[in-house]
């Protein structure tokens, strides 16, 4: 039986955000890309009724499901397979440096109405320095919305609806790029929106070395506030002296009107030390 007549017999429900992959080509490019060895312990988020968890358990050490809805769980279970572990559990309450002694790497089709909260969960804030759960992560990779996947890996240069505080979160701790598009007919039911699969290389270190971690969230959260408004205004409201931002923004080059989704990651780092050395 293919995986659209298995996905028919299950009730999905829409407060969940289930839709189902059931594309084969694409959960062979979720295995292939996750680069999976015999050693590797995988954390599976939202594995619905399983389609992706019977591949992953074929060549993982150990998968961990973890799965919110509990008809969802009666289907796994069926896999019966001795290397998969599941846990009732809302993602974004689990602690996931408890789940293994080792790294683990992280494979997710998650709901898209909290894709920015999960990875938030994932990876830390810009000033979490010591995040467990990213300390455990090795790599991830997501089944988001398309529109999200652009977000993430978009820089100064890219639309303006695109560059935002998504991205700077998404890159401040990882390397992320877009592997494979995926269209809607991929999933049962078929979402209104087409989507992508994103790889994120988890870093050991943030991708700007910062006086105060604090100070540049704060920053850029005041930078991206009111996007039709300039980079000065943005800042003024934000909590920001007119004296500091003058000044940073005369010794940066930036010109007052100039939009904050016109700098790029590394300029935020040193417009938020320019402000933090005026204050």
């Amino acid at each position: 039986m293919n995986y659209f007549e298995r996905a028919k017999f299950f009730r999905t429900k829409k407060r969940l955000g289930q839709n189902f992959l059931i594309n084969g080509e694409i959960i062979r490019e979720i295995i292939d890309n996750a680069n999976i060895s015999p050693d590797d312990t995988i954390v599976e988020i939202g594995p619905g009724v399983g389609f992706v968890t019977e591949q992953l358990v074929k060549y993982a050490k150990q998968v961990i499901a973890i799965e919110l809805d509990e008809e969802a769980i009666k289907e796994l279970e069926k896999l019966k397979a001795p290397n998969l572990k599941i846990i009732h559990a809302d993602i974004l309450k689990t602690d996931l440096s408890t789940l293994s002694e080792g790294k683990i790497k992280v494979v997710a089709n998650i709901p898209y109405y909290i894709t920015s909260p999960i990875i938030a969960h994932l990876l830390g804030e810009v000033d979490d320095l010591d995040n467990k759960n990213r300390n455990k992560i090795t790599e991830i990779i997501l089944m988001v919305q398309e529109e999200v996947a652009r977000r993430m890996v978009a820089d100064e240069n890219s639309p303006a609806k695109q560059y935002g505080l998504l991205t700077i979160l998404s890159q401040f701790w990882a390397d992320v790029e877009i592997f494979k598009l995926v269209g809607r007919k991929s999933f049962y039911p078929a979402p209104k929106v087409n989507s992508a699969l994103v790889k994120l290389l988890v870093k050991d270190k943030p991708k700007l070395e910062l006086s105060d971690y604090k100070h540049f969230r704060k920053t850029v959260k005041a930078a991206f506030s009111q996007r039709r408004k300039n980079i000065k205004n943005c800042l003024l409201n934000g909590g920001f002296s007119r004296e500091a931002i003058t000044s940073a923004l005369a010794k940066l080059g930036i010109d007052e009107n100039t939009r904050g989704e016109k700098l790029s990651i590394e300029m935020f780092g040193k417009l938020s030390e320019a402000l933090r050395e005026t204050n």
